[in-house]
C-alpha cells in the first residue's frame, strides 16, 4: 500500500461513518491485480475465506488455514491505495477463546497491514468482538447464514425467517453493543434486513439479503463470471470473464497445434535489423 499520493486509504471508522448515506460498494479479491483492478471503484475489499473454494477447490470454507489467509492478504493489500481491507478470519482461529482471537487477528493483521478483521457469528461472539475492540482490532461482524457453520445449519440455507427472525434481530444488536464496526447480513429475508438495518447504528452490508442494507458485497470470482461451479441466487453475474477465457484458451490450444501460433511477429530474428 502506497504511503504517498493524493487520496487516503479508508479506515473501519470511514466505513462505519456510511451509516444511512451513500451505499458501501464492497467485493472479495485474493490476488494483487484483481485489487489493483477493483481500489478506484469501492469502498471495502474483503479477503474472505471463500478463497478456499474459489481458487483453492476446496468443498467449503472449513479447510482454510491462517496460511492461506495471510498469504493472499499480503498479495490484495499490494494493490490497494483507496480501499479499505478486511480480511476474514478463517475457522477455528478465534472460537476457542478471545484471546486465541486477539492473537490471531493481531498476527492478520500486523502480518498483511489489514485495517480490520471479519469473523462470524452473533450474540455468542459478542464477548469476542468486543474482546478485540478494546484492544485496538477494529471488527466486522457476519450474521445469518455463516457459512463456517454450514454442517450446523444443514446446508447454505436462508437465515430468520418467520420467528427466527427475533433471533438474527439480537444478533445483530448484540455485535453493535460488542463495537462491531459494520455487520455483513448473509442470506436473510429482506424484510429482516430492512428491520435490522433500520435498528442498528452500525452499517450492514447485505449478501443475498435486501437493497435496502448500507452497503453490498459479493465475490468478485461470482460476478465477473469467473466461478461457474455453481451460481447463488443472490449473485448477478456482471461479465462471463470465464467462458471468455475458456474460448481464448481453446483459440489458443488450436493455433498452436496447426502452428498458426507464434506467427513471425511472435519470434526473434538472428539480427536486429538497422
Amino acid at each position: 500500500m502506497s504511503a504517498t499520493g493524493t487520496t487516503r486509504q479508508k479506515m473501519p471508522s470511514d466505513i462505519a461513518a456510511m451509516k444511512g448515506g451513500a451505499p458501501i460498494v464492497c467485493l472479495t479479491a485474493y490476488t494483487t491485480p484483481m485489487a489493483r483492478m477493483m481500489d478506484a471503484h469501492v469502498d471495502l475489499v474483503l479477503v474472505g475465506d471463500s478463497v478456499g473454494m474459489v481458487l483453492h477447490g476446496l468443498p467449503s470454507t472449513l479447510g482454510v488455514t491462517m496460511e492461506m489467509m495471510i498469504l493472499h492478504g499480503k498479495a490484495v493489500a499490494r494493490g490497494l491505495q483507496n480501499a479499505c481491507l478486511v480480511i476474514d478470519m478463517p475457522f477455528g482461529s478465534y472460537e476457542e477463546s478471545p484471546a486465541q482471537a486477539f492473537r490471531n487477528a493481531a498476527r492478520l493483521m500486523s502480518e498483511t497491514g489489514a485495517g480490520a478483521v471479519k469473523l462470524e457469528g452473533g450474540q455468542h461472539m459478542a464477548e469476542t468482538i468486543a474482546f478485540l475492540v478494546q484492544r485496538g482490532i477494529p471488527v466486522m461482524a457476519h450474521i445469518g447464514l455463516t457459512p463456517q457453520s454450514v454442517n450446523v445449519f444443514g446446508g447454505y440455507k436462508v437465515q430468520g425467517r418467520g420467528e427466527d427472525g427475533a433471533r438474527l434481530m439480537k444478533d445483530a444488536i448484540a455485535v453493535e453493543k460488542a463495537g462491531a464496526f459494520a455487520v455483513v447480513l448473509e442470506k436473510v429475508p429482506a424484510s429482516l434486513a430492512d428491520a435490522i438495518t433500520a435498528e442498528i447504528s452500525i452499517p450492514t452490508v447485505g449478501i443475498g439479503a435486501s437493497a435496502g442494507c448500507d452497503g453490498q458485497v459479493l465475490v468478485v470470482d461470482d460476478m465477473l463470471g469467473l466461478f461457474t461451479a455453481f451460481k447463488p441466487k443472490f449473485v448477478k453475474r456482471y461479465g462471463t470473464l470465464g467462458e471468455q477465457g475458456e474460448a481464448a484458451i481453446a483459440a489458443y490450444a488450436a493455433e498452436v497445434r496447426s502452428r498458426a501460433f507464434p506467427a513471425p511477429e511472435h519470434v526473434f530474428a538472428d539480427e536486429v535489423k538497422k
